[in-house]
Formats: C-alpha cells, structure tokens, sequence
C-alpha cells in the first residue's frame, strides 16, 4: 500500500488514502476527498490525534490529485506521494499502473474547486487544519481567509473608457476600485486581500467582482468597436455637411459626405473601446425628414 522512498521515509499513495482508482475522473476524485475531509475533520474528532493524522493525510493526497501538474509527475513516478522527487523521472514509481491524466478549475479567475461563492459548507467543514497545513491555494502554511463574491453594475462608458469608481465593501470598508477599459459582463475582477480575514493567522481571501455592465441607449458595442444610428436631417443628405455626434468621451463633429443615403456607415477613428490599440466608432446614417409636412418638400414631390 505504499513505497519507500528512502530509508528513513514512507510516502503515501494518494490514491490509496482517497481510495479511489488510477482511472478516476476529476470529478470523483474531488467528490472521495470532499466525503473523507468532512468525516474526519478535527472540529468533529476533538483530542482524537488518529483521525487529526489521517485528515493530514487526506488533505496531502488532495494535494497531490487535485492540481494537474502534481498528478501528472505522479503518474509519471516523478515526486512521491509527499510531493518530493523519487529519482524516477522518465518511469514509473513502485506500485504505479500504467495509465494516468490530469485536471483542475482555472476559471475565469484561477480558483481552486473549494473558492468562490459564500456560503459553500466545504469552505466551513475545510477551514481548520491546526491553524496550518494545506492552504487552498495548494501550498503549505496557514489556511486562508475566505473569498467574498459582490456583483457590480458599471455604467457603459466606464467599461468602454476605463474609470476609477469608489465602492463600499461587506464589512463597510470603501475602496476605490480601478474598472479597466475593455471590461465586459460576465468578467470578474479580483481584488486581492480584501476578503474576508483568515481566523488561523493566514493572509485575508479576495474580493470578486462580477461585473455586469449596463446597457447604453446611445452605443452598442461590437468587441472593442461601438456602433449607433445617427439621425440626419435630408439637406445634410443630399448636400453633405457637418453634425454632430456624441461618443463615450464626448461630442465630436462628423463630416457627411454629400449623396448620403439611410445605411450608409462612416466611422470614427479610435472613438470606440480605449483598449491598446484603441477600437473605433461606426455611425450608421438614418434619414429623417425635419417637417415631413412641409409645403414645399411636398410640391418637390408631385413634380418627381
């Protein structure tokens, strides 16, 4: 059930202490620790040193498993099951099956399984560890505090321009917060250490921001390029002329080419997204007439 790895050493089989095969999905290893975590937390097993070890050796396992990398190495009979090197690169450590893959969330923000949104009962029944041990992160030390989930509205210009907004935080806190041009919804913004505070002495978890943005009356946006209609009126045309048109950063004036028809598009260079390089704005023309009752607009019509 294990393999030495030096005279002094006895390293554990991770898969052995989850009791789960080689050919286990991701899913089912995540679901195997998850089981053994909860039933031999410390909180549930006070002054109870066996089950305090096998937590320990749960958790080591989980370790090991639950990062794509480390499993793989593994696999390969690379690092043991403490994560240190066997001297067996390139083979297959002692008791290894042929076989093998890798996993693990690299979400939009790069958690763990266990990160994310308040409340999740794994955050609770994982949150010990002696006041150390694994972080969830994947390494040793101190436990970390937990994220806090916020969803925030952004007004359309400040995605499209970029802006630096202050927010208050659960606990009151105001933060200014920088949005960057470009931004989208259903993008996260994370803001590190300022979560909620480590109870066993680790560094504070992060703030995640998902960000939904609101809809512009004005502007559509089309990646980093934006799009409107723009009314004008028929002597601008037929003889061209100047108008003016709002954009995220202001009104600029646009110059309408004589002989303009409804549909006809004209841009404006670099007045879309501020990204690098910036994204450009689409005017599309719609023709309106000014007094469709006019008189003399009317007799024009009978003689055509």
């Amino acid at each position: 059930m294990i393999y030495q790895k030096d005279p002094t050493h006895l390293a554990i089989d991770p898969y052995i202490v989850l009791g789960v095969p080689r050919s286990a999905t991701e899913a089912e290893i995540k679901k195997a620790y998850r089981a053994k975590a909860k039933a031999l937390h410390p909180d549930q097993h006070k002054d109870d040193p066996k089950k305090a070890d096998e937590f320990k050796r749960v958790s080591a396992a989980y370790e090991i498993l639950g990062d794509k990398e480390k499993k793989a190495k593994f696999d390969r009979g690379e690092i043991d099951g403490d994560g240190n090197p066997t001297g067996f690169a390139g083979g297959a450590h002692p008791g290894a099956h042929p076989g093998g893959g890798g996993f693990r969330w690299q979400s939009t923000s790069g958690q763990s399984p266990f990160e994310g949104a308040q409340g999740d009962p794994f955050e609770d029944i994982l949150s010990g560890m002696f006041g150390g041990g694994r972080s969830r992160r994947g390494g040793p030390g101190p436990q970390k505090g937990r994220d806090v989930r916020y969803r925030v509205q952004v007004d359309f210009e400040d995605a499209v321009l970029g802006a630096r907004r202050r927010m208050t935080m659960a606990d009151g806190r105001a933060l200014d917060v920088n949005i960057p041009a470009g931004i989208d919804t259903g993008q996260t913004l994370r803001l590190k250490s300022q979560g909620q505070q480590s109870p066993y002495g680790g560094p504070p978890g992060d703030a995640l921001l998902e960000i939904e943005v609101r809809p512009s009356k004005v502007w559509e946006r089309d990646g980093k390029d934006l799009r409107m209609k723009l009314p004008i009126g028929l002597k601008e045309a037929v003889l061209g002329g100047s108008v003016e048109v709002k954009t995220p950063s202001g009104h600029v004036t646009l110059k309408v080419p004589a002989g303009s028809n409804t549909g006809a598009q004209l841009r404006l260079k670099g007045k879309g997204v501020k990204t690098s390089p910036p994204g450009d704005l689409y005017v599309r023309l719609e023709i309106v007439l000014d007094n469709p009752k006019d008189e003399g607009l009317r007799k024009w019509a009978e003689k055509s």
